[in-house]
């Protein structure tokens, strides 16, 4: 699965990864659910990417939000827009994104009895949770598993972090095992799968369902095929260098057909290369984060040999 990641995986981003690299399944980014009790729940914007498929892999449309009313009618929004597909992110760490909501309702469990059985009574297709271990505590997640199982929820992807941790230290993929064990749900392991020997490590020692690739595929899209054994586990500097010359170029073609203008363009380049290793050229970086220009982006790019 390719990872939801706010402000990166918009749909060109989704687009030329589907071309490329074919993800088994996709994410939309985090959809804000509105709490005003007036108008629609979800932005045009969100409801426009409600879908059940792109290019025909499926589609997760990811709600975020803290009320089982307002969760309940944003999801029948979504299935009303062509979503198949519903998940419940329990894992942003940020509260100026997440407003009370994502990570930090795993501080309310309480709250998730009545959103969880709600959302699935009103979720005609795949209902699935994107959640840390814990909020504090990474032992938080095995008091929840009998409420995700009960709700009946179709998969469960775990980052085992705490939400405080945010994205320091490591994940703990001893936690992913032991849920795994103790869990009758499919569980999809995300977190540090940066490499394809990581990946396969992580599968054979969780016995998880499958992986979420977040900043690992952002920084090396190859990294799907490289888990299929479709492309090498080891990829050589020159190999690497042409890889992102193709990546970022083809980037630069879809942005400037969807946004207006080069200083649109280049704040959402900017995003995506805050995840990408840029080991063996920090100066062709350096010009890349600093250019002014789609053309001086351009020209920096050539420089990646």
């Amino acid at each position: 699965m390719l990872a939801p990641m706010q402000g990166v995986t918009k749909r060109d981003v989704r687009a030329l990864f589907l071309a490329w690299v074919r993800p088994d399944v996709i994410f939309t980014e985090f959809m804000r659910v509105r709490s005003t009790a007036s108008g629609s729940r979800l932005s045009a914007q969100d409801l426009r990417e409600a879908q059940g498929a792109e290019q025909g892999v499926p589609l997760v449309a990811q709600l975020i939000g803290r009320e089982s009313v307002a969760l309940v009618e944003a999801a029948q929004e979504a299935q009303r827009g062509g979503a198949m597909h519903l998940n419940l992110n329990l894992g942003c760490p940020f509260a100026r994104m997440s407003s009370g909501s994502g990570g930090q309702m795993l501080q309310r469990p309480e709250a998730l009895r009545e959103i969880l059985p709600a959302l699935r009574s009103a979720v005609g297709g795949t209902l699935s949770v994107k959640l840390r271990a814990g909020n504090e505590d990474p032992e938080q997640i095995f008091s929840l598993l009998p409420l995700l199982e009960s709700a009946g929820i179709d998969f469960l992807v775990l980052h085992p972090r705490t939400v405080v941790q945010e994205y320091e230290g490591a994940a703990d993929h001893r936690v992913t095992a032991r849920v795994v064990r103790q869990t009758r749900l499919p569980v999809i392991a995300n977190g540090d799968v940066r490499t394809a020997a990581e990946g396969l490590r992580i599968l054979r020692e969780t016995g998880a369902a499958g992986l979420m690739l977040g900043r690992g595929a952002i920084s090396d899209p190859l990294l799907f095929e490289r888990l299929r054994g479709k492309a090498p586990a080891e990829v050589a500097p020159q190999e690497r260098a042409a890889m992102l010359r193709y990546y970022l170029g083809e980037l630069v073609a879809r942005y400037g057909a969807t946004f207006c203008g080069d200083a649109q363009v280049l704040a959402n380049l900017r995003g995506l290369l805050a995840h990408i290793d840029e080991a063996g050229w920090p100066q062709a970086f350096k010009r890349l984060r600093r250019a002014k220009s789609v053309r001086a982006f351009a020209a920096a790019l050539e420089e990646l040999v």
